[in-house]
C-alpha cells in the first residue's frame, strides 16, 4: 500500500517539473510507469490523458504571459496531427518499447543541460516547409511511444532559433496537447486500456501540472527547475535502457 503513496508523490512531482518547464510530462509519467512494471498497452493511452490536463494548464499559463507565437506553431500542429493519429494506431514489443523511451528522456537532458537561452535579436524568423516535415516526424513518434511531442520539439526550435526558452514553452505545451488528443484518438479507434486508478492519476497529475505552470512561468529559476528535471530524466532514461 506505501509504495502506491510514493507513486502518486513521484507522480506529483514529474508534473510540476515538467509543467514549470512548458511540458505535458508523459515521457516522465511513461519512463514512472515503466519502473512499476505498468503494461505498455495501459501506459501509452493512461499517459495522453495525463498529457492533456497538464499541458493544456501549462500553455494557458505561458498564453497570459505572452509567450505564445501562432506562425510558428500553426504548421507544426496542422503536419502532426495526422501523424499522431497514425502513430498511436501501432502497438510495440515491450522491452523495445523501454528501449525508445528511455532514448528520447535523454534528448531533454541535451535540451536543459547545452541549450542556452535565445536573445530577441538571435530569432530567426521560421521555414514552413521545414515546420510541416518536423512536425510530421515528431506527430508520428508522439502516437507511437505515447507522448506529445514537445521533449523532442524544443531543442529544435531552440537549435533553429524560431523561438526564445518562454516562446518555446508556450508553443511545445499546446504542441504537446493537440497531439496528445490525436494519439489519444488513435489508441481509441484501435481499442485501448486505462488503468482503474485513472481518476487518482488524472488528479494527482493536474494539481502538479497547476502548481508548477504557475510557479515555471511567473516565479522560478528556470535554470533550476531545468537542472533539475534534466537529473530525473537522466536517471529514468538510463534505467529504462539497461534495465
Amino acid at each position: 500500500m506505501e509504495s502506491i503513496y510514493i507513486f502518486y508523490l513521484l507522480l506529483f512531482i514529474v508534473a510540476f517539473l515538467y509543467s514549470s518547464v512548458g511540458h505535458g510530462g508523459a515521457s516522465g509519467y511513461l519512463a514512472l510507469m515503466a519502473i512499476y512494471a505498468i503494461s505498455p498497452e495501459v501506459m501509452k493511452p493512461t499517459a495522453l490523458m495525463l498529457n492533456l490536463f497538464v499541458s493544456l494548464t501549462s500553455f494557458i499559463q505561458f498564453y497570459r504571459g505572452k509567450h505564445f507565437k501562432w506562425d510558428i506553431f500553426l504548421p507544426l500542429a496542422l503536419a502532426s496531427i495526422p501523424m499522431a493519429f497514425a502513430g498511436g494506431l501501432i502497438t510495440m514489443d515491450a522491452d523495445f518499447y523501454k528501449k525508445i523511451l528511455g532514448l528520447l528522456l535523454i534528448i531533454p537532458v541535451v535540451r536543459f543541460l547545452f541549450f542556452k537561452n535565445i536573445s530577441a535579436d538571435e530569432i530567426q524568423k521560421n521555414n514552413v516547409w521545414l515546420s510541416i516535415l518536423i512536425g510530421s516526424v515528431i506527430g508520428f513518434l508522439s502516437g507511437l511511444i505515447g507522448i506529445g511531442g514537445g521533449i523532442i520539439l524544443s531543442p529544435i526550435l531552440l537549435l533553429l532559433k524560431w523561438t526564445d526558452q518562454k516562446q518555446t514553452a508556450a508553443i511545445s505545451a499546446l504542441f504537446i496537447f493537440v497531439n496528445s488528443f490525436s494519439g489519444l484518438a488513435g489508441h481509441m479507434y484501435k481499442g485501448l486500456i486505462f488503468s482503474p486508478d485513472m481518476i487518482s492519476f488524472v488528479s494527482i497529475a493536474f494539481a502538479g501540472g497547476l502548481c508548477g505552470s504557475y510557479f515555471g512561468s511567473l516565479k522560478f529559476n528556470q535554470n533550476i527547475l531545468k537542472n533539475t528535471l534534466a537529473i530525473v530524466l537522466l536517471v529514468a532514461g538510463i534505467k529504462l535502457i539497461f534495465t
